[in-house]
């Protein structure tokens, strides 16, 4: 990579910094919501690419400043000066390279928002809803380890425990962009606790990892949305099947991709306040609809990035836990561990750290940075 052909990407990037930091305070964009908010996150990437850029800048004017005095000047102590800015300054200049490469990348635009997860049961019966709570245990771990906050907006137990499936939001800072490496079909390979001959038995559970859709990301007019309550069944409390505080809506929805009509129904029992049951629902419904919306969206970045780690595609098997090795096995980077204890109890960030490197490495090759 020659210094002109970075500098030349770069070209045109504190100006437009500037332009984006005078049109935030605009009121006129203020009033816009979808404006002002696409513009902010333009500022956030932007302040952080406009530093990087005068650091760079910074380090070539001194490298051509000392390779000037080491040409010129005869005293021993300005060369040694000399010698040594150029040689601290050159030896920045390639991390700082890769760290500009990778801010040039187009960010996700989804990448900032709050996430719903909904794990799934898949093929083994009452192992794959035991399955579904374990990964569901490990999410709340990891989410909690990051500060992040979860609220389970729904869920189906298992007869022998764990969940049939199990809906929740995840909020906080970043969540989406470090997420969505989760979504796939993730398999298990371990000896159940009803299993008498010590045979080792493959499960699934399926992990679906949405962007958190906004008021202002979808329209919906609300006049049209049905509502239903009913009383939470399950045990606990003198209250929980007494009260209809769970809510149920249906909304018809044209789906603009295919142009059917269908009907949307969700349910939300999860506290006993009928209202932010309500509250919820709502949040579910636009997250749905935003996720259908933003297939198509989402299949052409796919089908043009051709990567392997985050295409969104949910039926593609991602991970194994082997219980009998301890081993964890991500297939779509051949990335291999053996802290299967460590990694189920939450401590899951270095492979997701490896999905990152890897998609921006992919990432990289088709921008010819």
């Amino acid at each position: 990579m020659s210094d002109n052909t970075l500098l030349s990407r770069l070209d045109g990037i504190e100006a437009r910094f500037e332009e984006v930091s005078t049109l935030i305070t605009d009121p006129q964009v203020i009033s816009d919501m979808k404006r002002y908010v696409r513009l902010t996150k333009e500022y956030k990437d932007l302040d952080r690419l406009t530093k990087a850029t005068r650091k760079y800048t910074s380090l070539l004017n001194d490298i051509e400043e000392s390779k000037e005095i080491l040409e010129s000047e005869t005293d021993a102590d300005m060369r040694a000066m000399a010698r040594e800015q150029l040689d601290e300054a050159t030896a920045k200049v390639p991390q700082l390279e890769e760290e500009i490469k990778l801010l040039l990348i187009p960010a996700d635009p989804e990448d900032a928002k709050n996430a719903i997860v909904e794990i799934r049961g898949g093929t083994g019966g009452d192992e794959a809803a035991l399955f579904a709570g374990d990964l569901f245990k490990m999410y709340s771990k990891y989410c909690e380890s990051k500060g992040w906050t979860i609220a389970v907006t729904n869920f189906n137990e298992g007869t022998a425990g764990g969940f049939k499936e199990i809906v929740f939001a995840v909020s906080g800072e970043n969540v989406y962009g470090t997420l969505k490496y989760e979504s796939g079909v993730h398999r298990v390979q371990r000896v159940p606790a009803t299993e008498t001959q010590g045979r080792v038995h493959t499960s699934a559970a399926t992990v679906a990892v949405l962007p958190e859709a906004e008021e202002f990301d979808v329209e919906i007019n609300e006049g049209e949305i049905k509502w239903d309550t009913f009383r939470s069944g399950g045990a606990g409390g003198q209250n929980v099947n007494k009260v209809e505080s769970g809510v149920r809506l249906r909304y018809m929805w044209r789906n603009p991709n295919t142009g059917v009509t269908e009907e949307i129904l969700i349910e939300c029992t999860e506290t006993r306040d009928q209202p932010k049951n309500k509250e919820r629902a709502l949040s579910r419904l636009r997250t749905f609809i935003y996720d259908k919306e933003h297939q198509k969206y989402i299949d052409d970045i796919a089908a043009r990035r051709k990567t392997m780690v985050s295409t969104g595609d949910r039926s593609a098997k991602i991970r194994t836990y082997n219980y009998p090795q301890g081993r964890i096995t991500d297939h779509r980077i051949n990335y291999t561990i053996y802290n299967l204890q460590a990694f189920m109890d939450g401590d899951i960030q270095d492979c997701i750290d490896h999905l990152i490197v890897a998609e921006n490495a992919e990432k990289l090759k088709e921008t010819e940075l």
